[in-house]
């Protein structure tokens, strides 16, 4: 007894023995805590090996995009084999293929299109150029040539007789007049020289059938365009607006008598 009057325990040799229920309560804890550890392993697995998969995956796809880059970029088994010339006929192809200088083999897409276009785009009798790659190793090259509206003689002492497009263009020296082109009578023939590209623009857009009449075209400013005809005719023809209007006044004028005729106003037209 204490001093209080409380008894005091007595004190105890070690722990207690466990109860059955707390034995069969602590032998659940620790089967639950073995099938927990169990149960985490094997839901880890599975993660496990979509990683592997994940990364695998990933490998392949930057080995297939190197193999893609060097196949496409450095292997000539996708360089160029044949170059095609499409749409020449008075310009050699071979001579086109010497111009474009493709190199042989080399990977399709490190071959500079703009370059080989800009190369062929200045051969004179060229016209227009369209490069295109045709997989797996062809390189096509499309052309269109000039086509010769009108001709001038440079005369004694030049170089020769020269043809022009219908931008003016001097693109080709021959050995003879050629026939059913008309002869440019003007001071100096190019494309840079505006009489030159008014001439040659009212050429380009008259009716077929007129052309072949026309023998000879001049003209002394832009909007002073006039030719001869083959029936010795002078027709005025001013610029090369309202082509049809003055195409169809012409062809009523052409039936009356008169040396020179005037449409360069094609609603006063006049014959004398």
């Amino acid at each position: 007894m204490t001093q209080t009057g409380e008894r005091r325990r007595p004190a105890e040799p070690g722990r207690r023995p466990r109860t059955e229920r707390a034995q069969r309560t602590q032998r659940s804890k620790d089967r639950r805590g073995r099938r927990s550890v169990y149960d985490r392993r094997r839901t880890a697995r599975p993660v496990r090996r979509k990683e592997m998969r994940r990364r695998w995956v990933a490998l392949l796809s930057v080995l297939t995009a190197v193999a893609l880059v060097y196949l496409l970029w450095f292997s000539s088994m996708l360089g160029v084999r044949q170059v095609d010339v499409v749409g020449s006929s008075s310009v050699p192809a071979d001579q086109i293929r010497g111009v474009a200088a493709v190199p042989d083999q080399k990977p399709m897409l490190r071959v500079d299109t703009d370059d080989i276009r800009d190369r062929v785009a200045q051969m004179p009798g060229i016209a227009t150029v369209d490069v295109s790659r045709s997989w797996p190793s062809t390189l096509e090259i499309t052309v269109t040539e000039r086509t010769a509206i009108a001709f001038f003689d440079s005369g004694p002492g030049g170089d020769g007789v020269h043809l022009v497009d219908g931008g003016g263009v001097v693109f080709k020296t021959v050995k003879e007049r050629p026939a059913g082109l008309p002869e440019l009578k003007l001071p100096s023939v190019s494309a840079d020289d505006p009489v030159t590209r008014a001439v040659t623009g009212v050429l380009g857009v008259i009716p077929q059938q007129l052309l072949k009449q026309v023998t000879t075209a001049t003209a002394k400013t832009p909007g002073s365009v006039e030719f001869a005809l083959a029936d010795g005719k002078t027709v005025r023809w001013g610029t090369s607006a309202d082509t049809e209007r003055k195409a169809k006044v012409l062809a009523a004028l052409l039936t009356r008598e008169g040396k020179v005729f005037d449409v360069s106003a094609p609603d006063l037209p006049t014959v004398s």
